[in-house]
């Protein structure tokens, strides 16, 4: 919530200043802001709760808006990497953490049009890891002398293909460990009620 309020807070006044080379593509900014906001805090909802088992059809309606969010988040991104002074570097990498958020949804939400429960359950995981990758990225680079191994141009286009790499790969060394000790995941969602979820 802290990251919501400091980069959110931010742009709350039209300043110029503030905005600095956004100012003249505000309208994507607010966009990826306004759907990343919502897909962040439906995310927590949806993981950190136990009431989508108790209420899979307010699951499934709160994931489809989740995804709303994510799409409306991505069109913004599309639109600030294409307008972007930035080296081509950069613009890929944030190219890159857009096509990893779609991926994993579109994954996702086809294991549970499938009735493939847990590993919707995964995939969805494995999004919000993606989701995350901005709080990621700026917990990168605060870390101390992170910056002085490489001038702004290089360090930065590594830290966001970090930002989501990094969570997705412990995911799946925690999911190989969960697989080889055979433990399974609570399978309490039936397949029928979730189906056509996100």
């Amino acid at each position: 919530m802290d990251f919501l309020l400091t980069v959110y807070g931010k742009y709350h006044q039209l300043d110029p200043a503030t905005y600095a080379m956004f100012w003249t593509r505000r309208g994507w900014l607010w966009t990826h802001l306004a759907g990343g906001a919502l897909t962040i805090i439906l995310g927590l909802v949806q993981f950190l709760t136990q009431w989508p088992r108790a209420y899979p059809h307010l699951h499934r309606w709160t994931g489809r808006i989740y995804i709303t969010g994510m799409l409306i988040a991505c069109s913004g991104a599309t639109g600030l990497i294409a307008t972007s002074p930035a080296p081509f570097a950069i613009r890929a990498a944030f190219a890159a953490t857009a096509l990893a958020w779609l991926t994993t949804a579109l994954v996702g939400v086809t294991a549970i049009r499938g009735g493939r429960v847990p590993s919707h359950r995964r995939w969805m995981v494995r999004n919000y890891l993606v989701t995350l990758a901005p709080i990621t990225f700026r917990a990168l680079v605060k870390v101390p002398s992170v910056m002085e191994l490489a001038p702004p141009p290089v360090m930065i286009p590594v830290l966001l293909w970090l930002s989501w790499l990094l969570p997705l790969l412990v995911c799946e060394g925690v999911y190989r460990i969960v697989d080889r000790m055979g433990l399974r995941p609570d399978n309490s969602f039936k397949p029928n009620t979730l189906r056509g979820s996100a």
